[in-house]
């Protein structure tokens, strides 16, 4: 029988309960790269709504926003160049979102186990 000073276990997705506190930063870390990942997407699926909604670019949060969405997506910019430019900005910022999603809850994964 457990003592009545002893914390009861917790059973929580995040952060299982271990005794002895192993994998308990394997656990942090890989939060952290899946919130990363989550963050990076958020931005660039963002920017695409916001482009196909014909947002005032002219606006401090729209130029933020558009100006993040470049930063992360400067790598894969203008792999798909076709007449519709609202395609073009859907392929040519969601691909890199799909990539930061993919890689970055794979790596999770990963640490999670190790």
């Amino acid at each position: 029988m457990n003592s009545p000073h002893e914390p009861t276990p917790v059973n929580d997705p995040y952060t299982p309960f271990t005794p002895n506190r192993d994998g308990v930063a394997a656990n942090r870390a890989a939060l952290v790269i899946h919130t990363i990942a989550d963050i990076a997407a958020g931005f660039l699926a963002l920017w695409v709504l916001l482009y196909l909604l014909e947002a005032n670019e002219g606006n401090a949060f729209v130029g933020f926003v558009h100006g993040m969405a470049d930063w992360l997506a400067g790598w894969a910019q203008d792999i798909f160049t076709m007449e519709s430019e609202g395609l073009r900005v859907f392929l040519n910022y969601g691909l890199p979102a799909v990539i930061y999603l993919l890689l970055g809850h794979g790596i999770a994964a990963r640490v999670r186990r190790l």
